[in-house]
């Protein structure tokens, strides 16, 4: 058997299906784990694997054990909106994480989730599951819910089509709460989030608009849940996404940003 699932995949598509075969959950595996996951069969599997390890694609950390090898950052980096994106938005990131000492994260829509695009740690001791590269659904997150609340509604319909599935305590699972929670986004121009991603922990989130006037990412601080007033935050990480959005902005010919 092994692999007749993927007869008519290409030799691009199993090297993919390897490498999708990591997470969060799994960032080590056996090549019998790789195989198991993928479906292919044992030679094959350690064919794609050996050549995978060879080009950088994954390293081998211990006997026996593969992982996500450097390579694929390196050309992950290369990818120029996000880092156009994180390159505006690091300082701003940095003075956020200084004046609140909390925890920072910027988000992109990637596909139907958000993808953490940077991550700055802040002095408070709060447990998020965020880590730059990593995915969590969009319902589930203040900067997430950003986004999803900017998206044409037919998006939206597609996200709920696709399940609400609860992360934490707070997280909203019934379809028509968390549009109205989308309409309050728009209708502010901020997120206030408690225990929806992870237990224990709150954000407040803002959006950052691109040159073409569209949300094209969130900015959001993270606080332990026991704070209890969210609102004070606002208005730093309100001015914060703004500032990103500036910077995002073309510039006239004199220097001057075009309105």
């Amino acid at each position: 058997m092994g692999d007749s699932a993927h007869a008519g995949r290409s030799v691009l598509g199993r090297a993919i299906a390897v490498l999708e075969s990591f997470s969060d959950e799994n960032p080590e595996l056996t090549l019998g784990e790789i195989a198991a996951a993928t479906g292919l069969a044992s030679a094959t599997a350690h064919r794609l694997v050996a050549e995978l390890v060879e080009w950088g694609a994954l390293e081998r950390p211990a006997r026996g054990r593969y992982r996500i090898g450097i390579r694929l950052w390196e050309l992950g980096a290369l990818a120029p909106v996000p880092r156009t994106l994180r390159d505006s938005a690091l300082p701003v990131m940095q003075d956020l994480a200084a004046v609140t000492g909390h925890v920072v994260h910027l988000v992109v829509l990637d596909g139907h989730e958000a993808l953490f695009v940077e991550r700055l740690a802040g002095h408070s001791h709060v447990h998020v599951r965020s880590r730059v590269g990593g995915r969590l659904p969009l319902h589930a997150s203040g900067p997430g819910k950003i986004m999803l609340a900017h998206a044409p509604a037919e998006f939206v319909d597609e996200v709920v089509a696709r399940g609400l599935p609860r992360l934490a305590a707070g997280t909203i699972t019934d379809p028509r709460r968390l549009r109205q929670a989308l309409a309050e986004v728009r209708s502010t121009g901020y997120c206030l989030s408690r225990n929806e991603m992870t237990d224990g922990a709150s954000s407040v989130a803002a959006p950052i608009t691109g040159p073409s006037r569209d949300v094209v990412a969130s900015i959001a601080v993270v606080v332990p849940s026991s704070t209890e007033n969210l609102q004070r935050l606002v208005p730093a990480v309100r001015i914060g996404a703004a500032a990103v959005t500036r910077t995002l902005r073309p510039r006239s010919p004199l220097g001057e940003r075009k309105r």
